[in-house]
């Protein structure tokens, strides 16, 4: 091999490594945010979010201006106002991501981890019924057994408490559904998040000024570690963001694909050991009923099935 090959080959394996360490960084720390939440257990999920909202603006705008994205930024600023169609897609996200993170809160604070960590192990799965719905695409063979299972595993869930887990469905297709939307817009990462939240700003800052008009805002009023932990909740939503969009662009979907079960597992183990939430025998053999179809899935993207899979099936 020439000097010309083994640089590329090191190149390659140094992006390799680097674009694996930002995933697996992006998914620890989701899978962490858990015990951010429950420092915040005291402050209204309500008053959390809108924070979380304005405070992401912030870290993100600093982002762009530190990375020295401004200019770009500001000609997509440019696009939206001289196509104003184009923003109703970015609001739609905004809504959606606003939502999960509340219902992601709600769950930490009101000790349901267990079900919240559920709905990000069906997401997947979800966000593949989306695409066969809306997007058309085809399943395998091997993906239609993994919607099967899952779907087993839900309704298992669903028989044992005499309702459906509304909580972990929310939570998956609130976020499958930002997922579907995000492709479709196909903006950058960072000027997307910027903008999403620049469109739900005003409302998180009309809910906190309210909270302070009123004397019942946690903000500036509790404590100290209240106020700083309020602040960083933007550090807390934006960083793992931008860790994923920077590891996305130097590894394979497919793999990505794998590390995102991390998040979900992290969370359930702290539930279960830390939290103290109950794990019944029938949670578990849903839960592996859901494992499983997670497997078939992501077995389902490897060459190997690809090239053994005869003929796709229309759902």
């Amino acid at each position: 091999m020439n000097g010309r090959g083994d640089v590329n080959l090191k190149t390659e394996k140094q992006t390799f490594v680097i674009g694996t360490l930002y995933s697996l960084g992006a998914y620890i720390l989701w899978g962490l945010l858990p015990i951010y939440w429950k420092w915040l257990e005291h402050v209204p999920a309500g008053e959390i979010l809108a924070h979380r909202i304005v405070w992401s603006f912030v870290f993100v705008i600093a982002i762009i201006y530190l990375t020295k994205k401004s200019t770009a930024f500001r000609q997509q600023l440019i696009d939206f106002w001289e196509y104003p169609k184009r923003i109703v897609p970015v609001l739609i996200a905004g809504v959606l991501i606003s939502c999960n993170w509340f219902i992601y809160i709600w769950a930490v604070n009101h000790n349901q981890i267990v079900e919240a960590s559920l709905g990000y192990y069906i997401n997947p799965l979800l966000s593949v019924l989306l695409g066969v719905i809306v997007l058309r695409e085809k399943l395998s063979n091997w993906q239609v057994a993994a919607l099967v299972l899952a779907g087993i595993g839900v309704s298992i869930l669903t028989f044992q408490h005499g309702e459906v887990p509304w909580l972990s469905i929310a939570l998956a297709l609130s976020f499958a559904l930002y997922g579907l939307v995000k492709k479709l817009i196909t903006l950058d990462s960072v000027f997307s998040l910027a903008i999403e939240t620049t469109l739900v700003l005003p409302i998180a800052l009309f809910y906190i000024a309210n909270l302070q008009g009123q004397e019942t805002s946690s903000f500036l009023t509790l404590s100290t570690s209240t106020t700083i932990l309020l602040i960083c909740t933007g550090v807390a939503t934006a960083l793992p963001l931008l860790f994923f969009a920077e590891g996305l662009q130097r590894i394979s979907l497919s793999l990505n694909g794998f590390f995102q079960y991390l998040a979900p597992t992290i969370s359930l183990v702290l539930a279960v050991f830390i939290y103290q939430e109950p794990f019944t025998t029938v949670q578990l053999i849903s839960f592996m009923f859901i494992w499983l179809g997670l497997i078939l899935f992501t077995i389902s993207n490897t060459h190997f099935v690809k090239a053994s899979e005869k003929k796709p099936v229309n759902v």
